[in-house]
């Protein structure tokens, strides 16, 4: 993926208005789920810290959903 730089030939703005919720909810979820792990670890807290962990797991797949979604666009124009 590139980075949003002008005058690279790279279009930003429809790099960004092309991000669907998968991707952008799935990436929520997994820092979400990343925090509580590292808490969960930090406290000893290991019922926390698996929470965080299946979280965190889980907004990986919504993300990978979301890139592939993408992906069959971006394929069909």
């Amino acid at each position: 993926m590139q980075a949003c730089r002008p005058h690279t030939g790279y279009n930003c703005e429809e790099h960004i208005m092309s991000v669907n919720k998968d991707q952008v909810q799935g990436r929520v979820e997994e820092v979400k789920g990343a925090v509580k792990e590292v808490t969960g670890k930090a406290v000893g807290d290991k019922t926390l810290e698996a929470k965080g962990n299946v979280q965190k797991n889980f907004g990986k797949v919504q993300a990978k959903v979301g890139d592939i979604e993408k992906d069959l666009k971006d394929s069909a124009k």
